[in-house]
C-alpha cells in the first residue's frame, strides 16, 4: 500500500553532505593522532551517530576522541556546510509535491540537522518533524530512531517507507519492520564497495535520481495491490 509516512535520512539523502562530513571526520582523526583511510571511514562510519563513531574509533582503531576534538570538528563541519553544502538535486521539488506526511530521522544532532536543512533551503519544507539519534538510546543500525519517528508521527512502522543512503540505515529500517529505498545519487556513492554493501543490504529498490521517488512510491502501492 501507499505509505502513511515517508522517513528521510538527512545526510546523503536530503543534502549532499557525506563527502564534507567524512573530510571533517578524517581531519579530526588526524588531529587526535590517528590514521584512517577514506575507504575505511565510509565502511565503518557512514550513517552512524557520533557516539557510535567514537566508540568504534576507540575499540577498533585505538583512537580516543576527546570532547575538544569533537567541538573542533563540529566547527569545521559547519564552516564546510555554510560554504559548500548543496541540496540533493530535485529534492525540493519532490518534497513540495509528494503529498504524503514526511519527516527526517538522522544520526546527526538536531542542531546539525536544522543547520544543514536551513543552508540548503529545505528547512521550511520539513520542520518541525525532525528526529535525531540523540533522542534515542541506540543509533543506527538499531531500529530505535525510526521507531521513535514513527511513534511521534502517529504512524504504524509497517506502513512507513524509509529513504536511506547507508547500509547501517537500511539495516535499521529493516529491523524496524519498515520498507526502505536505497538512494545512490549523492556525490559519495560512486564508490563500488559502498554500492556493493548497499545492494547486499537488500533494500526494496535502489535509485539514483531523486525525481523518481514519487513514481517509485506509487509503484510500491501498485505492486502491493496486485493479486
Amino acid at each position: 500500500m501507499t505509505p502513511d509516512l515517508v522517513i528521510f535520512d538527512c545526510d546523503g539523502v536530503l543534502v549532499d553532505s557525506e563527502t564534507l562530513s567524512v573530510a571533517a571526520l578524517l581531519g579530526m582523526i588526524t588531529l587526535a593522532g590517528g590514521d584512517v583511510s577514506e575507504e575505511l571511514a565510509y565502511e565503518h562510519f557512514l550513517g552512524k551517530s557520533m557516539k557510535s563513531v567514537r566508540e568504534i574509533l576507540l575499540s577498533d582503531f585505538g583512537i580516543d576522541i576527546t570532547d575538544q576534538h569533537l567541538t573542533g570538528m563540529r566547527v569545521e563541519l559547519m564552516r564546510k556546510f555554510r560554504e559548500e553544502l548543496k541540496p540533493i538535486p530535485g529534492i525540493g521539488q519532490v518534497l513540495a509535491r509528494l503529498g504524503l506526511p514526511c519527516c527526517v530521522a538522522s544520526s546527526g544532532t538536531l542542531d546539525r540537522i536544522r543547520y544543514a536543512l536551513d543552508v540548503t533551503g529545505l528547512l521550511e519544507l520539513l520542520e518541525p518533524h525532525l528526529f535525531s539519534a540523540a533522542m534515542v538510546a541506540r543509533g543506527k543500525p538499531a531500529p530505535d530512531l525510526f521507531l521513535h519517528a514513527a511513534a511521534k508521527m502517529g504512524a504504524i512502522p509497517q506502513n512507513c517507507l524509509v529513504i536511506e543512503d547507508s547500509p547501517a540505515g537500511i539495516e535499521a529500517a529493516r529491523a524496524a519492520g519498515m520498507r526502505v529505498l536505497a538512494f545512490t545519487g549523492g556525490s559519495h556513492t560512486g564508490n563500488p564497495a559502498l554500492k556493493a554493501r548497499l545492494a547486499s543490504s537488500e533494500p526494496d529498490f535502489i535509485f539514483a535520481d531523486m525525481l523518481q521517488l514519487p513514481d517509485l512510491i506509487a509503484g510500491l502501492g501498485a505492486r502491493a495491490g496486485t493479486p
